[in-house]
């Protein structure tokens, strides 16, 4: 890669946006909790991806779906892209209902070269402001990478035994479950809800589930089995994982919090850590 990023590095973006409880009740009813949620409640952790959305119109998204590249984001030339992981610290809880700023910074755009080929990898600061002040602080990792030969991402084994694990939980990732987290947080990638595309053009032999639904299970967990609210998170996707397959959503208790990770066909899908 000889291209120069470095004008992109401290570029920064400000948005803002209502906490509407809806949103949040919408995501707790697609993975069966009914139990509403009202204005003025604190908002579940990892909620705050449903909020912000980066919507415009079609002739500025690229041919996967997202908004195309060159705008925040530098125009990375590679064709696939995806966000690999993450570190989170929680200052103080946000509230439905509430008015929230957002103010997102690129920090470090890397080039690298591995055993896929080339890669670029670019971190993204958000920090997150409600009425009390600053509640949350979030790095993301997201990585673009060359197209992928056929065949060269498999599909994971049917019928695999469950993880041992402290706690477990199962999910099943189909369709409908991945087209609900695409129309809530809009995401357009189509890897979540194309399959000619996913398949055709990505290389994946099925549907992709999301990395931040992933993740936000293993915080939901984290936060119901350690009886607190998270005061950090971070996550790390190590294989995608795919639809209509059953996704274990694993954890045991560690010194400082909990360690967590998703699990498909015998092997893990994403690893966490939490406090």
């Amino acid at each position: 890669m000889t291209d120069d990023f470095s004008a992109w590095i401290g570029k920064q973006g400000h948005l803002i946006d209502v906490l509407e409880p809806s949103r949040s009740n919408a995501l707790l009813a697609a993975l069966g909790d009914d139990t509403p949620l009202a204005a003025g409640d604190e908002m579940p952790a990892l909620h705050h991806w449903l909020y912000f959305w980066n919507v415009v119109p079609p002739a500025g998204l690229g041919t996967d779906g997202h908004p195309a590249k060159g705008g925040f984001l530098p125009p990375v030339p590679l064709p696939r892209r995806m966000w690999a992981g993450g570190r989170l610290k929680f200052l103080a809880p946000l509230v439905l209902g509430e008015t929230v700023t957002k103010t997102s910074t690129i920090l470090k755009i890397e080039a690298k070269s591995g055993k896929s080929g080339n890669l670029v990898f670019v971190t993204v600061q958000h920090e997150l402001a409600g009425k009390a002040g600053p509640a949350i602080v979030e790095e993301q990792d997201l990585v673009y990478r060359e197209a992928a030969a056929a065949g060269s991402i498999p599909l994971p084994a049917s019928g695999t035994p469950a993880p041992e694990a402290a706690w477990c939980e199962d999910v099943m990732p189909d369709t409908t479950l991945l087209f609900r987290y695409s129309a809530l947080t809009m995401n357009g990638h189509r890897i979540h809800y194309d399959r000619p595309y996913a398949i055709d053009e990505e290389a994946y032999p099925a549907l992709v589930v999301h990395g931040p639904l992933m993740a936000t299970l293993l915080a939901s967990l984290a936060t119901r089995k350690l009886g607190k609210p998270l005061s950090s998170f971070d996550f790390r996707g190590q294989s995608p994982a795919f639809d209509s397959l059953p996704l274990h959503v694993c954890g045991d208790p560690a010194e400082d919090g909990a360690s967590l990770w998703t699990e498909q066909g015998g092997l893990k899908r994403m690893v966490a850590n939490a406090a």
